[in-house]
């Protein structure tokens, strides 16, 4: 029966045949030949090439968010490396991650589009492709964007191979726009329902132009594109669901969602933290570990909010209640469960940073038995002691459903859907699209859309900037996915991190032949298994 083999120096893991898979979805040992060629089997593949991107976004952020302005470990030690660049090398922890599970995905890619040729044809089949090469442009544009030029594999392999070649950036940017324009032409329009869409791809296209916009290989109309795409998703939607309701639990697939990660109850089945969405446990501190008993979310005290993250919210600015859960009640998930809030106890109140000395009088006579957390104290350089609730507490992403081990210290696992995009960061693409073409006034409309939907005033044009836009995307999305990209995007990356984060100084950025670590660095495992000894290291790290 065929291979299909990768070695593990492109991936750091080996597909090692088709019947490994097989034996997950069909236990009468029919080889791929077989199945594949199937309509029943030709679903299933194309249905584990979006399982795979579970593997990408709902394990561990570090690569995602760490190391930036906006997070620093609280009580518990992130990857060393990736949070503050000092002990950052080949083989530092978590460096892998994107580059072992972004080739996983890519040749999980290649295969379905190989068995597209070959399996029983219908009308789906060239829908099925495009929804498929969207998913490889993904794992490319992630590893692009992460460790600069990679190899570009398009087909899937029927021998392992033992040395390859490493690709430029540029023409890894090149790819991805191909497959993406393919995929376009493909997917089915209209309202996200779980498959890629033609938004979904637009909302990409968006963000890959405008990601290249800023290399030095960029084309002339990059950013021109990139606002073109944009305004495409966009077609006149406005925001209209509240801050709350976009993050209310079970409404993961509501209007605004371009595209997401599918997650749910059966899909994860018992597969303890392996399988489910693990974005509700980071952004805060511990709320009472396993003496809870299910009545509050596991959190890890990592990737706790910094100051500035904080200072970045004014009064009036809906996004602070909707993303912080500024008053915790003595059962954490009651904030869910129960519709009417005003008889239930507060345990613990953070303040934001309007509060005056008046204010706090007021609140702690009306809540004499809660804990008050002044601004300033709550955040992991303002707090004395780093011991539970003492960090605010990212509450956008708690799933009151986590299933495994109810809701305390195993309950690790959540099966909302993982927001890849949606449409108000499209709105800020799209702003930042069109202050780099020269059309301030327009860009200043589309990130003043999202201020509005906020309550709050609109941004003045002596104000819009790339900063400006940065603090924006930092209020509208703390805790997605985002930052260490957009950092990285703009040339922002070491400014602002060594600026907000207390943990860096802007010389821990420094790597060898006077280079700086801004890419992170190929795995070493990749490095020694590659037989081309040819092949390069990223600069900082030699």
């Amino acid at each position: 029966m065929k291979k299909i083999l990768i070695l593990m120096a492109l991936g750091l893991f080996t597909i090692t045949s088709c019947d490994d898979f097989l034996e997950e979805q069909n236990k009468s040992n029919v080889t791929a030949e077989e199945f594949y060629v199937t309509e029943e089997g030709f679903n299933a593949l194309v249905n584990a090439n979006y399982a795979s991107l579970r593997e990408i976004y709902g394990q561990d952020p570090w690569l995602f968010v760490a190391g930036t302005d906006l997070y620093r470990e609280g009580r518990d030690q992130a990857p060393t490396g990736l949070s503050q660049y000092t002990q950052l090398n080949p083989s530092s922890e978590g460096v892998d991650f994107l580059y072992s599970n972004c080739f996983k995905t890519i040749q999980q890619a290649n295969t379905a589009l190989h068995y597209a040729e070959l399996t029983e044809q219908n009308n789906m089949i060239p829908q099925y492709v495009g929804e498929v090469k969207y998913i490889r442009a993904t794992a490319y544009f992630l590893l692009v964007q992460t460790y600069g030029g990679v190899s570009k594999i398009d087909a899937i392999l029927e021998e392992a191979i033992t040395e390859y070649e490493r690709e430029s950036a540029e023409n890894i940017y090149a790819f991805i726009i191909q497959d993406l324009e393919q995929a376009l032409a493909a997917v089915k329009d209209g309202a996200f329902d779980g498959r890629v869409n033609k938004k979904a791809v637009q909302h990409m296209l968006a963000k890959v132009h405008l990601t290249r916009a800023y290399e030095s290989f960029a084309a002339g109309d990059d950013f021109a594109k990139a606002a073109s795409y944009a305004d495409a998703v966009i077609g006149g939607q406005p925001l209209s669901l509240s801050f709350e309701e976009l993050w209310t639990p079970g409404n993961e697939m509501n209007s605004e969602v371009v595209f997401s990660v599918q997650f749910s109850s059966g899909s994860i089945g018992t597969a303890d933290n392996r399988l489910g969405n693990q974005q509700q446990g980071f952004f805060g501190p511990y709320l009472g570990g396993s003496d809870v008993a299910g009545d509050a979310p596991w959190k890890s005290y990592n990737l706790c909010p910094t100051r500035f993250a904080l200072d970045l919210y004014e009064q009036g600015d809906e996004r602070w209640e909707g993303t912080f859960m500024t008053e915790v009640y003595d059962r954490y998930y009651d904030y869910f469960d129960v519709d009417d809030h005003s008889e239930l106890t507060v345990a613990h109140f953070y303040a934001p940073s309007w509060f005056t000395a008046e204010d706090e009088a007021a609140y702690m006579a009306e809540h004499p038995e809660a804990s008050y957390h002044a601004y300033g104290t709550h955040d992991p350089d303002g707090a004395e002691i780093l011991s539970d609730y003492t960090t605010i507490i990212v509450k956008k992403f708690d799933d009151p459903e986590s299933r495994f081990g109810g809701r305390g210290d195993n309950g690790r696992v959540s099966a909302r859907d993982f927001v890849v995009s949606r449409l108000a960061e499209t709105y800020l693409i799209a702003a930042e699209a069109y202050l780099g073409v020269g059309n301030a006034a327009v860009g200043l409309d589309r990130l003043n859309e999202v201020r509005n939907r906020a309550g709050v005033a609109p941004a003045a044009a002596a104000a819009f900037d790339i900063d400006y836009i940065l603090d924006e995307r930092g209020r509208e999305l703390l805790g997605e996915y985002h930052r260490w990209f957009d950092l990285k995007r703009t040339g922002k990356l070491l400014e602002r991190a060594s600026a907000y984060n207390s943990l860096i100084e802007p010389s821990n950025f420094d790597g060898s032949n006077g280079e700086k670590k801004i890419l992170r660095p190929i795995p070493q495992q990749a490095i020694d298994l590659n037989q081309n000894k040819g092949f390069q290291q990223n600069p900082a790290y030699q």
